[in-house]
Order: structure tokens, then C-alpha cells, then sequence
């Protein structure tokens, strides 16, 4: 016994975190069916998972914003101007193709205790005048509230202005996001716990039912990817490079793209595409710098995971989204997922910021972030397969334009 306790500690702390959720996610439909009773009273378990995350979550934001603005040399060289503009380009081009499958599939999710729970806005001229102020709120009054839009203005503003700070000061912010993100990990290691709880009182209380709302909104979100990876990045490379731009795609999803589903971190595959880059003899200079960037700034799949989410609490709730709020919310969910974290599931808690936009009460966002842990077996890991794939993708047909028009010159 007393070897066990540690065995299974051990266990919990080191093991595969998909493996572990994919378990919890079945024993919370096996425990519904069998034992509904005992099933609804672990709904404990989901509300502390969520309540960890809604702590945890605005820090989070403030810090790796900021700190990624500040170190980051985001303008470094003429070369790397093509890389970013296609990372930009490419991020906002996929959360238009989340929001246009939304409207084309709306989905809807089990979410309990909704009444009350938003204030919906009464158009695009209200929702800029909510997001106007929120912009100047206070800042410590920002993260206190869980004001994610105040929260995002004070990190850009305090990330520029750290730009222009010593060395000294810019790597106390990188560790403090380092410190941050260690926290965020802790947490993240209870999702098995929060998800097992999440699905067996929601199973219990709406029945199997419930759980298809999971599949049609998992079908959206990596159809959404899916488009993004074999339709949108090859028009954006062929637009820079003139040639057929699959045997470059098709290459970075295979050598690039299944690591990255595997290790669901953009920060760990660092690796595979410095070397991804060698073998394909691009320029140094650039993929030296664009590699780490792309590995924070661009994050196609994070936006199509907080604009779907979003939209899907949005039609849960009976919001009316129209086309213009929609368009905002593309642009929000683009500037959210450049912050997003680089752990499993860090798109994620960006959601509330995204849900902010229509009035959606914070306590129903992080059950939607709740959600999102329940399906992110297969949507974090395809998620981070798009974003890192396509890192040595807009690569690539950058250091292609670079060559193209220093040879005109």
C-alpha cells in the first residue's frame, strides 16, 4: 500500500495527460450509466477544475502577452517582414473560415446553469462601445474581474514598452511567464479529474445525448483545420511563391505536423523544424528567428478553436450573432490566439476573452473552456499539428519570395 500511493502519484504527475483524459472522459460515461447517483455528486471535481482555471486564467493572459511582446524582436530585418505578414495573414484567414463554418453548422453544447447568465448586447455599435471601455479599465481591476480585453490592452502596452528595457529586465518578465506557465501546468494536471467529474454529472443529469453535441462541435473544429491546412495555406503560399505549393504543404503536415500532434506543444517542435528548415535549405537567417516566433505568434488552429467555441456558446445561449459582430470577433480571436499559451490546451483559456464580445457571464465561458478539455484528446493535439506545420510552411514561401526579389534586383 504505501508503494502504491506513490506509484499512482507518480503516475498522475508524469503520464500522458491524452492518455489520462481519454480514460477519465470514458470511467465519467461508465460511472454515469451504472451509478447516476454517485455520478452527479462528482460534479465537485468538475466545478474545482473549472474554478482553478478561472483563477489562473487572467494572470496567464497579462504575463505571456507581455512578455512574448517584449522579447520577442517582432521586426527584425526586411526578411522577416514577409514571415510575419503570412503568420498575421494566415491566423486572421482561419478564424474567417471558423466563423463562416459556424454560421454554415451551428452547434450548440450542454452547459448548465444558464439563466441569467449573459447580458446580451444589443449590436456591433454596443458591443464596441463595451469593448472601448473595456479597453481603459484599470488594470488590477482587469484581472481581478477577469476583464480579458482590458487584460490584452495592458499586456500589448507594458510588452512595447518593455521592449525598449535592459536585458536584465526583459529576462525577469520571461521568467516570471516561465513561472506563470509552470502554475498553469499544475492546473492543467488536473483535467483528467475535472473532465471525469464534468462529463459523468453532465452524462447523468441530460444523458448520452449530450455527449453528441461533443461530436458535432469536434467534427466543426478539425473540419475547420483541416481547410485551413490543404485549402488556405497553399493559396497564401502560392500567392508569394507562384509555384504549386502541396509538395511543400504536404511535406511540412508529414514531418512537421505529426510530431506536433503528438507532442501537442508548438515550443517542443522547435526542433523537428529547424531541422525541417535545413533539409529544405532555407535561409538561416530567417528561419532562425521565424521558427521561435511562429511557435508563440502563429497559431491558426488557436483561432479556430476560440472562434468556434465562442460562437457555439453564443448559439447555446440564443445570442444572435450578426455578420459584423462576427467580423470583430475573427480580428479578437486572431490577437487572442497570438497570446496563446504554449501548454496543452492553452488557446483554450483565451476563450472568455473572445466570449466577452457577447456579453457571455464568465462563469458559462470557463464551462466552455471545461468543454473544450473534454474533446481536446484529439482537438489540441490537431490543433498544434496546423500551428507548427505551418510555421516551416509560411517559412518556406517567405525565404521563396525573399530569393524572388533579390533576383529582380
Amino acid at each position: 500500500m504505501r508503494r502504491t500511493v506513490p506509484f499512482l502519484m507518480s503516475l498522475i504527475r508524469d503520464g500522458s495527460l491524452v492518455k489520462q483524459i481519454l480514460v477519465a472522459l470514458i470511467l465519467g460515461v461508465i460511472v454515469a450509466l451504472v451509478w447516476p447517483d454517485f455520478a452527479k455528486s462528482v460534479e465537485l471535481l468538475g466545478s474545482f477544475f473549472v474554478g482553478a482555471l478561472k483563477a489562473v486564467a487572467p494572470v496567464l493572459v497579462f504575463v505571456l502577452v507581455a512578455a512574448s511582446i517584449a522579447n520577442n524582436d517582432m521586426g527584425a530585418g526586411s526578411k522577416i517582414k514577409p514571415v510575419i505578414f503570412l503568420y498575421v495573414l494566415g491566423t486572421f484567414s482561419a478564424a474567417l473560415v471558423a466563423v463562416i463554418a459556424s454560421f454554415m453548422f451551428p452547434t450548440t453544447i450542454a452547459l448548465v446553469e444558464v439563466k441569467d447568465a449573459l447580458s446580451s448586447p444589443g449590436g456591433i455599435g454596443e458591443v464596441l462601445k463595451n469593448l472601448v471601455f473595456n479597453i481603459v479599465d484599470n488594470p488590477v481591476k482587469a484581472i481581478a474581474n477577469a476583464n480579458y480585453i482590458g487584460i490584452l490592452a495592458w499586456a500589448i502596452s507594458l510588452g512595447i514598452a518593455l521592449r525598449h528595457a535592459s536585458d536584465e529586465t526583459k529576462k525577469i518578465v520571461a521568467d516570471l511567464s516561465f513561472g506563470v506557465e509552470y502554475v498553469v501546468r499544475l492546473v492543467i494536471r488536473l483535467a483528467p479529474f475535472g473532465v471525469f467529474g464534468l462529463v459523468a454529472s453532465v452524462v447523468a443529469n441530460t444523458g448520452v445525448e449530450s455527449l453528441l453535441s461533443y461530436v458535432k462541435l469536434l467534427a466543426v473544429l478539425i473540419g475547420c483545420m483541416v481547410f485551413v491546412a490543404i485549402v488556405i495555406n497553399p493559396i497564401l503560399v502560392w500567392m508569394f511563391t507562384k509555384k504549386n505549393p502541396f509538395p511543400l504543404v504536404f511535406r511540412c503536415l508529414r514531418e512537421s505536423g505529426v510530431t506536433a500532434f503528438f507532442t501537442r506543444s508548438s515550443a517542443a517542435n522547435i526542433p523537428v523544424n529547424m531541422n525541417l528548415c535545413r533539409e529544405l535549405k532555407l535561409d538561416e537567417e530567417v528561419y532562425a528567428v521565424s521558427i521561435p516566433i511562429g511557435a508563440t505568434v502563429n497559431m491558426a488552429g488557436a483561432a479556430v478553436t476560440i472562434t468556434v467555441l465562442t460562437l457555439s456558446a453564443a448559439y447555446t445561449l440564443g445570442v444572435q450573432v450578426d455578420i459584423f459582430t462576427a467580423l470583430l470577433l475573427s480580428v479578437v480571436a486572431s490577437v487572442c490566439a497570438c497570446g496563446a499559451s504554449g501548454v496543452p490546451g492553452g488557446s483554450l483559456l483565451l476563450i472568455p476573452l473572445a466570449c466577452g464580445l457577447f456579453g457571455i457571464d464568465q462563469q458559462i465561458a470557463m464551462q466552455v473552456v471545461a468543454v473544450g478539455f473534454v474533446i481536446g484528446v484529439l482537438q489540441d493535439s490537431t490543433e498544434t499539428a496546423l500551428n507548427s506545420s505551418t510555421d516551416v510552411v509560411f517559412t518556406a514561401a517567405a525565404c521563396e519570395y525573399n530569393a524572388r526579389k533579390e533576383a529582380k534586383h
